[in-house]
């Protein structure tokens, strides 16, 4: 049981349920369940609101749904622990996923985020320019990357409301992009709520560690670079156990759940922290993926490398889907 594998899984509860009879026969299941991670301090690792969203149909309070819902998810292989809190909160922790199973996940990703930087779904259309230093310049960014993630989703334009309620940037920024580029102007503008006016400075253009921004593309670089080493090495990337990579394979088990929350919540904020996450994890990673010293290039090395092209693919990917290039080398 992955991450990802929680939405359609509580679906198919609500669906049996209501077919037993556990829940009444108008409480029709969603066709998507949004799990989310557990915020800090809180019961388990990922939980839903779903029972409120079954409950005025199956005439029942939330608290009720959720007790039945908990009871089948809790006898789901994958599934550690169900926990109802709250008035009808379900919380879940899983099963440590097994390794091959996060990088296979990572990989199929790898399809799809080659669609996005090919621009074959998400292409700004051709009859409108890219922002500029401009009035409404914040608004056509949101919008245009909350398209992307709505579309990422499978959903279309006509799912976003004519307008968004976005912050304009101050007076004082009006020459962001000119300032600090457009991929650091964009990600100071995506990396805060869009009702929340964003603030900029100067540690935009530093490369350091102090830069998110910075260490998310040096992230991706590095991956592209241990890909070239490798290959100088005579060795390339296979699938298979990796053991000592605990928090990159959560970060990348659980970037589905990142991107369904922020088309969902329309708040391409949750993306950037979700590839801050996953870019610090394989920034500590990569001294483990090529052999040191005399080492010969082993099984561990190839899984290694694998899982470190996969997060490189996915933070390309998360930052085509905020109109950010991802350069090959930094």
């Amino acid at each position: 049981m992955t991450p990802a594998d929680l939405s359609p899984c509580v679906v198919r509860a609500v669906r049996c349920a209501v077919a037993d009879g556990e829940l009444a026969a108008g409480a029709a299941a969603p066709e998507r369940v949004v799990i989310e991670r557990t915020r800090p301090g809180g019961v388990g690792e990922y939980a839903t609101p779903v029972a409120f969203q079954v409950a005025r149909a199956a005439g029942c309070p939330p608290r009720d749904v959720a007790d039945v819902l908990a009871r089948r998810l809790g006898a789901e292989p994958g599934i550690e622990r169900v926990e109802v809190t709250g008035a009808g909160f379900l919380n879940f922790t899983l099963a440590a996923p097994s390794a091959p199973d996060a990088v296979r996940d990572a990989l199929i990703r790898d399809i799809v985020i080659r669609d996005v930087r090919g621009g074959a779904v998400f292409a700004a259309p051709a009859d409108e320019p890219e922002p500029g230093d401009e009035p409404g310049l914040r608004e056509r960014v949101v919008r245009r990357s909350v398209l992307r993630l709505v579309c990422a989703q499978g959903g279309t334009g006509r799912d976003l409301p004519e307008s968004l309620p976005v912050a304009p940037l101050a007076r004082r920024d009006s020459d962001v992009v000119a300032r600090y580029g457009a991929g650091a102007a964009h990600w100071r503008m995506l990396s805060v709520p869009a009702r929340e006016t964003p603030v900029f400075s100067d540690d935009l253009l530093l490369q350091g560690e102090g830069n998110e921004f910075f260490r998310v593309r040096y992230a991706h670089a590095r991956s592209r670079a241990l890909l070239r080493n490798a290959d100088q090495l005579g060795f390339h990337p296979e699938t298979g156990e990796v053991p000592d990579a605990p928090a990159l394979l959560r970060a990348l088990a659980d970037h589905p759940l990142a991107l369904e929350a922020a088309a969902h919540h329309r708040a391409p904020e949750r993306l950037t922290r979700d590839l801050v996450e996953l870019a610090d994890a394989l920034l500590d990673f990569q001294y483990r993926v090529l052999p040191q010293g005399d080492e010969k290039p082993s099984a561990a090395h190839r899984a290694r490398l694998a899982l470190a092209e996969a997060a490189g693919t996915v933070l390309a990917g998360g930052l085509a889907l905020l109109g950010i290039d991802a350069p090959t080398r930094l």
